[in-house]
């Protein structure tokens, strides 16, 4: 007892608060609304759940399948498989196949064969997998988890009753995040909980695995050090960035100060992009000015993700600017 205990003490949070019912669930009422129905109903089709990361879908299915079942029966009638682990169409003939033409025990009631990450599947797994469902409905029910529905063959969507599970909203994290902060004593500061927010994106997995690294780094949770464990920019850097951009004389000078900027704080460009996006939208420039700098700075996030050189891409993110003032400069002057 003393040993489970601890192992529970030293789990992740994220593992630690994960809800164990379908009751403890912070989100999207009418999916479990509705699959509290079909299990009530003893009606439960194959599913298939899909949706940004960290919104639910897993938990979803674990805690259906606590009520599906005894603790005792979990073992045994419930597969779990990660499918970007094992995606091969031999693991689907193998494992899978031999779980969902096994019977149970008593020869009464239906397995559970939950499949996550399953858009990381092989063309052939799916197809595979497509037939299996099809001949053993009567002995097991899929649930086929992904984040992007189109990676899923059209022969699986149909054979599978479909939920979308949407980021989740502030107000939905809030309560969940103050009762880990409170079981956990966290020194959480309200700027913090909103730089949390703002970078968890509807990501509930995010928010606490980000929330737990800045507390045990720094012991206290605040806008600066939640953003700094991450490496994420800060406001002020930010605002000093924008303010080189668009008042230095120097092409030079402004290069090597946002420079020394990246590598002080380990910055990445990309980053920076986004937070200085977001700024853009809040200045007072004319709008055909500031749409032209964002095209430019949506080329220059495209470069960027093909593998392009950080310092290439910051000269490009610097005249771009550039080329904005020097429009403001001629508008005014007509």
């Amino acid at each position: 007892m003393v040993q489970n205990q601890e192992n529970i003490a030293n789990l992740p949070w994220v593992e630690k608060y994960r809800p164990a019912t379908l009751d403890d669930l912070i989100s999207h009422e009418d999916i479990i609304s509705t699959i509290k129905k079909f299990i009530d109903q003893d009606q439960l089709p194959h599913l298939l759940f899909y949706g940004p990361a960290g919104t639910g879908k897993t938990s979803t299915i674990l805690a259906c399948a606590k009520k599906l079942y005894t603790p005792a029966q979990l073992r045994t009638m419930v597969l779990e498989l990660n499918a970007s682990d094992d995606r091969g169409i031999g693991i689907v003939r193998e494992q899978v196949l031999t779980f969902a033409s096994s019977k149970t025990i008593f020869g009464t009631g239906y397995k559970l064969i939950i499949l996550d990450e399953a858009d990381a599947m092989t063309n052939d797994a799916q197809n595979a997998l497509r037939r299996i469902i099809e001949k053993y409905t009567d002995n097991v029910r899929f649930c086929i988890i992904c984040n992007y529905l189109s990676k899923i063959i059209p022969a699986l969507q149909s054979r599978c009753t479909r939920f979308r599970f949407a980021p989740l909203s502030l107000n939905q994290i809030l309560p969940r995040l103050d009762y880990v902060v409170e079981k956990e004593n966290v020194k959480i500061t309200e700027d913090g909980k909103k730089a949390l927010m703002d970078l968890s994106d509807g990501d509930m997995r995010k928010v606490l695995n980000v929330l737990q690294s800045t507390w045990m780094a720094f012991k206290l949770v605040n806008e600066d050090n939640v953003y700094t464990c991450v490496g994420h920019p800060l406001k002020k850097d930010i605002e000093n960035i924008v303010y080189w951009l668009l008042n230095d004389e120097n092409v030079k000078d402004t290069y090597k100060k946002m420079n020394a900027l990246k590598v002080d704080k380990g910055l990445a460009l990309e980053d920076i992009l986004k937070q200085v996006h977001l700024y853009v939208q809040r200045l007072q420039l004319p709008p055909r000015v500031i749409s032209q700098l964002v095209i430019k700075m949506a080329n220059i996030e495209e470069r960027l993700a093909h593998g392009t050189s950080e310092n290439i891409q910051l000269a490009a993110f610097i005249a771009a600017f550039r080329l904005a003032r020097q429009q403001v400069t001629v508008d005014d002057e007509n």
